[in-house]
Protein backbone atom coordinates (compact mmCIF):
# COMPACT_ATOMS: atom_id res chain seq x y z
CA UNK A 1 0.00 0.00 0.00
CA UNK A 2 2.67 2.61 0.55
CA UNK A 3 4.80 1.97 -2.49
CA UNK A 4 1.24 2.44 -4.20
CA UNK A 5 1.43 5.75 -2.26
CA UNK A 6 4.80 6.42 -3.40
CA UNK A 7 4.23 5.90 -7.10
CA UNK A 8 1.25 8.06 -7.08
CA UNK A 9 2.73 10.96 -5.44
CA UNK A 10 5.68 10.34 -7.76
CA UNK A 11 3.75 10.44 -10.58
CA UNK A 12 2.01 13.43 -9.20
CA UNK A 13 4.79 15.71 -8.73
CA UNK A 14 6.47 15.23 -12.11
CA UNK A 15 6.38 17.17 -15.06
CA UNK A 16 5.06 15.34 -17.91
CA UNK A 17 6.49 15.49 -21.14
CA UNK A 18 4.58 17.30 -24.25
CA UNK A 19 2.72 19.52 -21.25
CA UNK A 20 3.05 23.00 -22.52
CA UNK A 21 4.28 24.91 -19.37
CA UNK A 22 4.30 29.08 -18.72
CA UNK A 23 7.93 29.90 -19.40
CA UNK A 24 9.34 32.44 -17.33
CA UNK A 25 10.48 35.54 -19.27
CA UNK A 26 13.20 37.20 -17.54
CA UNK A 27 14.14 39.89 -20.92
CA UNK A 28 11.83 40.97 -23.58
CA UNK A 29 14.80 39.92 -25.84
CA UNK A 30 13.57 36.61 -25.60
CA UNK A 31 10.30 37.63 -27.33
CA UNK A 32 12.38 39.06 -30.57
CA UNK A 33 11.31 37.33 -34.09
CA UNK A 34 8.39 36.95 -36.21
CA UNK A 35 5.18 35.40 -34.50
CA UNK A 36 2.17 34.22 -36.31
CA UNK A 37 -1.35 34.04 -34.75
CA UNK A 38 -4.26 35.45 -34.37
CA UNK A 39 -6.83 38.15 -32.40
CA UNK A 40 -10.10 37.55 -30.78
CA UNK A 41 -12.21 41.19 -30.88
CA UNK A 42 -15.64 42.20 -31.25
CA UNK A 43 -16.10 41.25 -35.11
CA UNK A 44 -14.79 37.81 -34.38
CA UNK A 45 -11.26 36.07 -35.01
CA UNK A 46 -8.30 38.08 -37.66
CA UNK A 47 -5.21 36.34 -38.70
CA UNK A 48 -2.12 38.32 -38.11
CA UNK A 49 1.46 38.43 -37.94
CA UNK A 50 3.33 40.16 -35.62
CA UNK A 51 7.48 41.25 -35.23
CA UNK A 52 9.01 41.96 -32.30
CA UNK A 53 12.42 43.81 -32.15
CA UNK A 54 15.52 43.36 -29.77
CA UNK A 55 13.91 46.59 -27.40
CA UNK A 56 10.36 45.13 -26.83
CA UNK A 57 8.90 47.13 -29.80
CA UNK A 58 6.20 45.19 -32.08
CA UNK A 59 4.29 45.49 -34.61
CA UNK A 60 1.35 43.11 -35.57
CA UNK A 61 -0.67 43.20 -38.72
CA UNK A 62 -4.21 41.57 -39.00
CA UNK A 63 -5.53 40.65 -42.65
CA UNK A 64 -8.46 42.83 -42.76
CA UNK A 65 -5.59 45.73 -42.29
CA UNK A 66 -5.72 47.00 -39.07
CA UNK A 67 -2.43 47.77 -37.26
CA UNK A 68 -1.16 47.22 -34.13
CA UNK A 69 1.95 48.40 -32.24
CA UNK A 70 3.14 48.23 -28.96
CA UNK A 71 6.10 47.34 -26.57
CA UNK A 72 6.55 44.95 -24.38
CA UNK A 73 8.25 45.32 -20.90
CA UNK A 74 9.20 43.62 -17.35
CA UNK A 75 6.98 44.95 -14.38
CA UNK A 76 7.45 43.19 -11.16
CA UNK A 77 8.95 40.16 -12.81
CA UNK A 78 5.54 39.82 -15.09
CA UNK A 79 5.77 40.26 -18.96
CA UNK A 80 3.44 43.04 -19.68
CA UNK A 81 2.61 45.30 -22.91
CA UNK A 82 1.19 48.62 -24.28
CA UNK A 83 -0.61 48.18 -27.51
CA UNK A 84 -1.96 51.21 -29.93
CA UNK A 85 -4.60 50.02 -32.44
CA UNK A 86 -4.51 51.57 -35.93
CA UNK A 87 -7.32 50.45 -38.63
CA UNK A 88 -7.40 51.40 -42.11
CA UNK A 89 -10.34 54.20 -41.44
CA UNK A 90 -9.30 55.09 -38.10
CA UNK A 91 -6.94 57.16 -35.83
CA UNK A 92 -4.99 55.40 -33.25
CA UNK A 93 -6.38 54.37 -30.16
CA UNK A 94 -5.15 55.12 -26.60
CA UNK A 95 -2.54 52.85 -25.45
CA UNK A 96 -4.13 50.04 -24.11
CA UNK A 97 -2.35 47.79 -21.04
CA UNK A 98 -2.24 44.43 -20.72
CA UNK A 99 -0.66 40.94 -19.60
CA UNK A 100 1.39 38.75 -22.08
CA UNK A 101 2.53 35.18 -21.06
CA UNK A 102 4.72 32.79 -22.77
CA UNK A 103 4.04 29.07 -22.76
CA UNK A 104 6.15 26.38 -24.31
CA UNK A 105 5.21 22.66 -25.29
CA UNK A 106 8.00 20.22 -26.98
CA UNK A 107 9.06 22.57 -30.32
CA UNK A 108 6.06 24.95 -29.67
CA UNK A 109 6.54 28.37 -27.97
CA UNK A 110 2.91 30.47 -27.79
CA UNK A 111 2.59 33.80 -26.76
CA UNK A 112 -0.91 35.02 -25.25
CA UNK A 113 -1.60 38.38 -25.28
CA UNK A 114 -4.46 39.70 -22.97
CA UNK A 115 -5.61 43.24 -22.80
CA UNK A 116 -6.34 44.12 -18.86
CA UNK A 117 -9.99 45.74 -19.94
CA UNK A 118 -11.39 43.34 -22.56
CA UNK A 119 -13.61 45.83 -23.86
CA UNK A 120 -10.94 46.76 -26.33
CA UNK A 121 -10.02 44.00 -28.80
CA UNK A 122 -9.48 40.70 -26.80
CA UNK A 123 -6.93 37.95 -26.46
CA UNK A 124 -4.36 37.27 -29.05
CA UNK A 125 -2.22 34.33 -29.38
CA UNK A 126 0.69 33.93 -31.57
CA UNK A 127 3.17 31.03 -32.49
CA UNK A 128 6.72 31.99 -32.74
CA UNK A 129 7.70 31.02 -36.60
CA UNK A 130 10.69 29.32 -36.99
Amino acid sequence: MHRALLLAAVFALSPLDGVAGEKQIVDVRELMGSWRGGITGAQGDESATMNVLADGSYKASTVSGSTLVGKFYLQDGKLRYRSSRTTPLAMPTAPVPGTASVSEDKDKTVLTMMPDDPVYWGKAEYERVK
